[in-house]
């Protein structure tokens, strides 16, 4: 049960977040900065089909950051 007084954090990543990201980002912090949630995110990811480009690193997946920005207007 939710305390009425508590504060929800947003999903969402203000410019300013999202512009101090490093060169690259895991999959989770992509997902919240694209607004999908986590399976979602990791099922596009698994299949070649994230909107932006993502390594894989073992079983670990990485965001590029660079294509993140573009993605969503952000770029310099």
């Amino acid at each position: 049960m939710r305390d009425k007084g508590s504060v929800e954090q947003s999903k969402g990543m203000t410019r300013e977040e999202l512009l101090a990201l490093p060169a690259a980002v895991d999959l989770d912090t992509g997902n919240r900065a694209l607004g999908l949630g986590r399976s979602k995110g990791y099922a596009l990811a698994k299949r070649g089909e994230y909107p932006c480009k993502v390594l894989r690193l073992g079983k670990a997946y990485r965001v590029v950051t660079a294509d993140l920005l573009d993605l969503l207007g952000l770029a310099a």
